[in-house]
C-alpha cells in the first residue's frame, strides 16, 4: 500500500492541547500499590466532572460501564521499551503494553458505573491514582465494543487464568515473578 506523506508531514511535531473535564478520586496514592487493571479490583472511586461539563452527563446513568480517558500526570519518563508488570523478564514495545511511561501519557480504564449524583459519578474497578485529571468519558456499548476471537499477543502466553485471585499491583506482580 502506498501512503501519502501529506498528513504525516503536517502532523509531525504539532502540539495538540486538551483540557481536563474533571478529576478522578480514588483510594490509590502510589503507583506501586495501584492495581494494573480495574477488572481485578473492586475499588470504588469517584469521578468529579467539572460543573461546566455536567450537562454532558445527561443519560449516562443508563449505562453500566464507562471508559475513562485520563492523563498520566505522574508518569516519569518516556520509554519505548519497557518491562511490563505481568512479564518482568522481557522488554516489550510501549505500544504492546499498557504502561504509563508513554510518548503521550494517556490512560484508558473501563469502570462500572454505580451511581450518579449531579456532577459526581461513583464508579467501581478504579485503577487510577487519586487526583488524576480526566480527559474524557465514553459509554461502554456492548454491541460496539465486544469482539470475538481476540488475540492478546504476549499476554496470552502468561498463563493468567487465575489472575483475578492475585494482588495485581506493580509491587506485588514484581514480587510474584521473583518467587
Amino acid at each position: 500500500m502506498k501512503l501519502s506523506d501529506k498528513h504525516a508531514k503536517y502532523w509531525r511535531n504539532k502540539e495538540i492541547t486538551y483540557h481536563p473535564i474533571g478529576v478522578i478520586h480514588s483510594e490509590h496514592h502510589e503507583q506501586e500499590n495501584t492495581p494494573i487493571q480495574g477488572v481485578f479490583n473492586p475499588s470504588v472511586g469517584y469521578v468529579e466532572v467539572f460543573p461546566e461539563y455536567a450537562e454532558g452527563l445527561r443519560d449516562i446513568e443508563s449505562f453500566s460501564y464507562l471508559y475513562l480517558l485520563y492523563y498520566f500526570d505522574r508518569a516519569t519518563d518516556v520509554c519505548l521499551l519497557q518491562k511490563p508488570f505481568l512479564d518482568g523478564e522481557k522488554e516489550r514495545g510501549i505500544f504492546a503494553i499498557r504502561h504509563f511511561n508513554r510518548p503521550n501519557p494517556l490512560g484508558l480504564s473501563i469502570v462500572r458505573l454505580k451511581n450518579v449524583a449531579g456532577n459526581i459519578l461513583e464508579v467501581e474497578g478504579v485503577d487510577v491514582l487519586d487526583g488524576t485529571p480526566l480527559i474524557d468519558i465514553k459509554p461502554y456499548v456492548r454491541q460496539f465494543d465486544h469482539r470475538d476471537e481476540v488475540k492478546s499477543g504476549w499476554v496470552d502466553d502468561q498463563h493468567l487464568n487465575d489472575i483475578a485471585d492475585w494482588n495485581s499491583t506493580p509491587k506485588e506482580l514484581r514480587n510474584r515473578t521473583r518467587k
